[in-house]
């Protein structure tokens, strides 16, 4: 590279027409930098942030029996407190998701009401029924981990003093729960009720969400306020 000092005056070159040539060659590096690969531009992606999956007016992204499933003051309703539930229920996503945070608000109506999120979920074909993981709601499942169609058990749960006061009868209560990699966490009203690895390698990481009504007496589940935090690498 030729230096940057200006040439002497014997050369026969005039100061202004090097001091265009040296602005020239600057300007051309600074180009030249700012396309090389593997440097960042100024201008980088801002932290991730929780978006809405439902939009509080209508189920669009959403799948599921129409007349088991309704909107109601910005929440999906599930079920009836005038008749019974016949089988279980979902309403799901359309869209799958791996990784993430999941925040809602739910609640449940009526005695004996039973119901739950399923996440990394898969519809059976042919079949009422879904398979994957639930984080449960109802009297003395609230807080758990549960199996739907797969090992069919409750995988964790809480003790009975975690769960001593934390439920709101009747009312909302917050719901969370963190899928990344293997691990799975639950959180109630704030509290962690779950903290579980699964050991089973043959377990899908990845599926639909899905909210549930559960057979049983006349009852109703509500959700609302469904955001998703995306986790994935």
């Amino acid at each position: 590279m030729r230096g940057l000092l200006p040439p002497e005056r014997s050369q026969g070159r005039d100061i202004a027409a090097w001091g265009d040539e040296m602005r020239r060659l600057i300007v051309g590096m600074a180009l030249a930098m700012s396309i090389v690969p593997g440097v960042p531009s100024a201008q980088t992606s801002g932290p991730r942030v929780p978006v809405p999956i439902f939009d509080g007016r209508t189920l669009d992204g959403w799948e599921g029996d129409r007349k088991i499933f309704r909107l109601e003051a910005g929440a999906i309703v599930g079920g009836s407190l005038q008749n019974k539930i016949a089988r279980n229920e979902f309403l799901c996503t359309a869209r799958s998701y791996g990784d993430f945070e999941l925040r809602l608000k739910v609640r449940l109506l009526g005695e004996g009401a039973n119901a739950g999120i399923q996440f990394r979920t898969r519809r059976i074909p042919d079949h009422h029924e879904v398979i994957g993981y639930q984080a449960d709601m109802g009297p003395g499942y609230w807080g758990a981990l549960y199996d739907e169609s797969r090992r069919k058990k409750i995988l964790a749960a809480p003790d009975a003093a975690t769960l001593k006061g934390l439920v709101k009868e009747a009312d909302w209560n917050d719901y969370a729960i963190r899928a990344e990699g293997k691990r799975v966490q639950l959180l109630l009203n704030g509290v962690r009720t779950v903290d579980y690895t699964e050991a089973d390698p043959g377990v899908e990481s990845s599926g639909i969400i899905c909210v549930q009504i559960h057979s049983g007496p006349p009852s109703e589940a509500w959700y609302k306020d469904i955001t998703l935090l995306d986790l994935t690498p």
